[in-house]
């Protein structure tokens, strides 16, 4: 009996049971879970069917988060989109020193969300960060970013954008150094200035890699926005800056309602997968790969 043809199929064996030992059965053991009422160790359950979900939208601190969730979302992607391709336009220029400063404007991206946290919020420190300093002698005012509304939640969505941003310029960048300099040529002599070349011109032909920066930046939002919120704000205060995923963290952990955090991964899940659908189905008419 000849095994040469079974070979991919038996290296393979290991992949699949990490991803069903680790990503699936978690997943489907979550889903099941949602439907019970535990008890604080999870030594017994009891079936309550989809209490846990009306609960959830019953809760004001659910909808709250749920509320800033999507502040942090909106205001990071179209930061984050905008920004991104104006300086990749930027770092698309001929100039002395640009590939210096194409290395140093990639730096955040190298690290984790936790450390840029971390950073933000000793720059972010009333006393010694340098933030306040620069504020204090611009305006004579120093402001508690991390400790006080709204200033918590705009502290957590600047240092969002900063580490999500280089993200986008890459691909724009490459964009950008991939149009052809015929079509800027033409452009040119037909009359157009340079903000109309940006706009009308450069960024309609990058449709393409908008429309995928625009699903890949609010995934990170919703999920890696985690490590940030955690070092910085703690989701405070009073809830100011607790994010959907974030809830889920404190439901599981600090409070030991697995069924509620349970249901709400099951409506995160609900969430993305909506929101990718709606998008592909509807986005993707304004893209074009001409």
């Amino acid at each position: 009996m000849k095994w040469g043809k079974y070979t991919p199929y038996l290296l393979l064996i290991p992949t699949f049971l990490i991803i069903i030992l680790f990503i699936y059965w978690p997943a489907i053991n979550s889903f099941l879970l949602s439907f019970y009422k535990t008890s604080l160790f999870g030594q017994k359950k009891i079936f309550v069917g989809l209490q846990n979900y009306l609960n959830l939208f019953h809760s004001e601190s659910f909808l709250e988060a749920f509320k800033v969730t999507l502040i942090y979302i909106c205001a990071t992607v179209v930061s984050v989109i905008f920004l991104g391709y104006l300086v990749a336009v930027l770092l698309d220029n001929k100039v002395v020193g640009v590939k210096i400063y194409r290395t140093l404007i990639f730096v955040p991206y190298a690290i984790s969300f936790t450390i840029g946290g971390a950073l933000w919020l000793f720059m972010l420190n009333p006393v010694a960060g340098h933030v306040n300093y620069f504020l204090s002698r611009i305006i004579g005012k120093n402001i508690n970013w991390v400790i006080e509304i709204p200033y918590a939640l705009i502290s957590v969505i600047i240092a969002g954008i900063w580490k999500m941003l280089p993200y986008s310029i890459i691909f724009y960048l490459a964009g950008l150094q991939s149009i052809s300099e015929e079509v800027i040529e033409s452009a040119i002599i037909d009359g157009s200035n340079a903000w109309q070349r940006i706009w009308k011109i450069k960024f309609p032909m990058l449709s393409p890699i908008t429309f995928y920066l625009v699903i890949m930046n609010i995934i990170d939002a919703m999920f890696e926005s985690f490590g940030i919120i955690d070092i910085m704000t703690r989701g405070g205060p009073f809830g100011s800056t607790t994010t959907l995923t974030y809830k889920l963290y404190q439901d599981a952990f600090f409070f030991y309602k697995t069924n509620l955090a349970a249901a709400e991964s099951v409506i995160l899940f609900l969430i993305m997968s909506l929101i990718t659908f709606l998008y592909f189905k509807f986005g993707e008419k304004t893209v074009s790969y001409q």
